[in-house]
């Protein structure tokens, strides 16, 4: 006569066991989640996720997801959020780890200021990307034909804040203006009214003293589109 309500009981117990969220479940969705994140990053990542908190009692849960909280980064030391989206309300925070190996750039020799880097000035080195301040460059075209803007000694990492487009124009340099149109292309000297690097919009005067506006290019060029 008891066997019944003892099966029952047992059922239920697993039943539950079974709807309760493992700590290796939320493990392991922190870590296909900070996987995929990182996937779109140079090099390669290795993930590592820590243990929940055992003091925290969760609530049967039948389907949860992670997420990083607003202003987390996917990459070095992160806490991830998981939360339960069916079953019951609750969040919990996994501490982990994402390391991206691969490489980045150093200067290959001393580097003086208002040098432009070409090839030969830049070098090749291999470390976690996520010990590095995120201006690290990892691209050699993002250095060649830029000028350092600071000192930079041999062997030190190239970051992005200490290069800078070179000067295209100078301020009163005489420059050459052309212009270009819809089935037409004139030009003319004039005399640029500011320091522009190239890319960057200036201010030309023009022989007949019209200050006409035009973006900057290498070889003290300056174009106007119509």
């Amino acid at each position: 006569m008891f066997r019944r309500p003892l099966l029952m009981l047992l059922l239920a117990l697993c039943s539950n066991a079974q709807a309760q969220t493992s700590p290796e479940a939320l493990r392991a969705t922190v870590s296909q989640f900070l996987t995929a994140q990182a996937a779109s990053m140079p090099g390669k990542a290795v993930v590592e996720v820590g243990q929940p908190d055992a003091r925290i009692a969760l609530a049967a849960c039948t389907a949860h997801e992670a997420f990083l909280p607003p202003g987390a980064r996917p990459w070095g030391r992160v806490s991830v959020g998981v939360r339960c989206v069916a079953g019951a309300s609750w969040t919990v925070y996994i501490p982990s780890r994402v390391r991206i190996e691969g490489d980045y750039l150093v200067a290959a020799r001393a580097l003086g200021r208002g040098q432009v880097v070409a090839d030969g000035d830049y070098a090749f080195m291999r470390g976690d990307l996520t010990d590095l301040p995120p201006n690290m460059i990892t691209d050699p075209q993002q250095v060649i034909g830029q000028s350092v803007n600071v000192a930079i000694g041999a062997g030190q990492p190239l970051r992005a804040d200490w290069l800078r487009a070179p000067v295209a124009v100078q301020q009163g340099q005489i420059v050459k203006l052309f212009a270009r149109g819809n089935g037409f292309s004139v030009s003319h000297d004039g005399r640029a009214l500011a320091t522009a690097q190239s890319g960057q919009t200036v201010q030309i005067r023009t022989g007949s003293g019209q200050v006409v506006s035009g973006v900057a290019r290498p070889g003290g060029l300056v174009e106007v589109m119509y």
